[in-house]
């Protein structure tokens, strides 16, 4: 029997070029063992005047899904799969949505603005808005979730990279879905792929807020550094790569005026070797240059395991319908699905609010990338 994939994960944020808050928030922990999941995950505040509080709104969103996350990850089970695959695409993303503005309006009534704390409750959550990329690795399954802007990226074993949650349509603009509406969950995409071969397994996931992508001049620039960071992950290993992170960030966030921030989880390997300097890919921020090479390694063999090997193909991603509108008055959408998570300890219970007045701003910081919520 070959080994189930063991992960490292990384995480760093930089603060857009001239801006005096990181609007960006991120969470990662564990190795990809049955008790100890891959959970990934970034939120990016909207930001500008009419989002005060939006870095709050984020923080809120990462540390939810983390704590969701982890929940998810401990009822992964062979025999749960079919049942797992509609919690995921249904009950989960309803979960996270009702989570976050639960939170948030607590937190106005304890730290209300100008407005009171009587202000209307639709104002109140957009004044938190926040995007929202999520990701879970347990053995033998990879889920994502994703609202609004920024990008799920996945090299798999042949070194091909794919964005699996990217949407069908470019969204317009700076135009994004947000957590601040009423029924965001409406508007959440999933990914569903079981790993019944860990030879077939991914080997590096990133997710990352929109100020990455946005700094390259084509979409073949961001997949090229994609490629690349994993070609220096496979050469190298986290730790030679660990203190470049950082810089390339940073080179990025001057391109794009953007708060960047990313999230990976690599699949370790043995070997590795010495660290290197240079960028990733062969395209500089802001140029989409091409380059690179095919990365190279893999792990031989397949887990035996027959009931992970009948697991149904990976899905496609789940969107909104076309008619659905999350801000409508339409009744909530029936569910007679049983929620094994009902009896577990409420994630926000244990989940910290901003220390001070410091990290709850009012005053109307200003991000440059204003970004708006749909009508």
């Amino acid at each position: 029997m070959s080994a189930l994939p063991t992960w490292e994960v990384l995480d760093t944020s930089v603060m857009g070029l001239g801006k005096k808050l990181n609007q960006d928030w991120v969470e990662t922990s564990g190795t990809g063992a049955a008790n100890d999941p891959v959970i990934l995950a970034v939120a990016d505040g909207h930001g500008s005047a009419s989002y005060p509080r939006s870095n709050v709104g984020a923080q809120f969103a990462a540390e939810l899904f983390a704590a969701r996350g982890r929940e998810f990850g401990a009822l992964v089970r062979p025999g749960r799969l079919p049942w797992l695959r509609d919690y995921a695409r249904y009950e989960l993303p309803e979960q996270l949505v009702r989570d976050w503005q639960a939170r948030v309006w607590a937190h106005w009534a304890r730290q209300p603005g100008p407005e009171g704390a009587d202000a209307p409750r639709e104002e109140v959550l957009r004044m938190y808005g926040s995007t929202l990329i999520g990701a879970v690795l347990a053995p033998g399954l990879f889920v994502a979730w994703q609202l609004g802007d920024g990008e799920l990226t996945v090299v798999d074993a042949d070194g091909r990279v794919r964005l699996p949650l990217a949407p069908e349509h470019a969204e317009l603009g700076d135009e994004t879905a947000s957590l601040c509406l009423r029924k965001a969950w409406h508007l959440v995409r999933v990914h569903w792929e079981p790993l019944p071969e860990p030879a077939r397994a991914p080997r590096l996931i990133t997710l990352s807020t929109d100020g990455l992508s946005k700094s390259f001049a084509s979409d073949a620039g961001f997949t090229e550094f994609t490629a690349g960071l994993y070609e220096r992950l496979a050469s190298r290993g986290l730790p030679g790569i660990e203190q470049d992170v950082p810089r390339w960030l940073e080179a990025a966030s001057r391109h794009s005026g953007d708060d960047t921030t990313l999230a990976l989880a690599h699949r370790a390997e043995s070997g590795g070797g010495e660290p290197g300097g240079g960028e990733p890919g062969g395209g500089e921020p802001g140029g989409g240059k091409p380059g690179g090479g095919k990365p190279e390694g893999g792990v031989t063999g397949a887990d035996p395991r027959e009931a992970w090997a009948r697991a149904p193909e990976p899905a496609r991603p789940w969107g909104p319908g076309k008619d659905v509108d999350p801000t409508s008055d339409l009744s909530d959408p029936p569910s007679d699905t049983s929620d094994p998570t009902s009896k577990l300890p409420d994630p926000q219970s244990n989940l910290s609010d901003p220390a001070s007045d410091a990290s709850d701003p009012t005053s109307g910081t200003r991000n440059d990338d204003e970004e708006t919520e749909r009508p």
